[in-house]
């Protein structure tokens, strides 16, 4: 179950950041780490506290509830 939600939240971090058209190495930049944790945590990899997160969601200029969005899955193809 703990490495589901991690990579829910890595998932998401990963297409925010994209989206916000940031590079792993800025994001880091932004959060004060190196860009492999950035890349851990978007691999589901990392454990990040909710701290941690938060300050993601505000680097990103995103809505905190955003880096947990469950994104309803796309139906079987036929």
């Amino acid at each position: 179950m703990a490495g589901d939600v991690r990579k829910l939240v890595g998932g998401n971090v990963r297409r925010l950041r994209i989206s916000a058209g940031l590079s792993q190495a800025e994001l880091a930049d932004r959060l004060g780490v190196d860009r492999a944790y950035v890349s851990g945590l978007e691999l589901g990899a990392r454990n990040a506290t909710i701290l941690t997160l938060w300050h993601v969601s505000q680097a990103l200029e995103v809505k905190f509830q955003q880096i947990f969005a469950e994104r309803p899955e796309k139906p079987p193809k036929r």
